[in-house]
């Protein structure tokens, strides 16, 4: 399963990285791109934890080692969050500059 999960993330990021240039210039398309691409990611995410909490039911595991689980699915969606933030608020700064810098022309 994470072979798959690791397949479809990579495809992802290969179809975004071709579709928008580097220095691409229609923002609103950037950021429509960025919100699916975070939409999958959280999909991806919701599917693993989903699964891992399945297996768990079929299985008998020691107490200590499901809280451990728990803490590490919490800080991946932490981490997810955040880096979703940070990602967008990027986009917002280089919109930001990009509107001064074309002002001042």
């Amino acid at each position: 399963m994470r072979r798959v999960l690791l397949a479809v993330m990579a495809g992802l990021v290969l179809f975004c990285a071709s579709a928008f240039p580097a220095g691409a210039q229609d923002f609103k398309l950037e950021q429509q791109a960025m919100k699916a691409r975070h939409k999958a990611e959280k999909q991806a995410l919701k599917m693993k934890h989903k699964f891992a909490r399945e297996s768990l039911k079929n299985q008998q595991v020691p107490k200590g080692q499901r809280l451990q689980l728990k803490h590490q699915m919490d800080r991946e969606r932490r981490e997810l969050r955040e880096r979703q933030h940070d990602e967008a608020q990027d986009l917002k700064d280089r919109q930001k500059v990009l509107k001064e810098s074309q002002k001042y022309l």
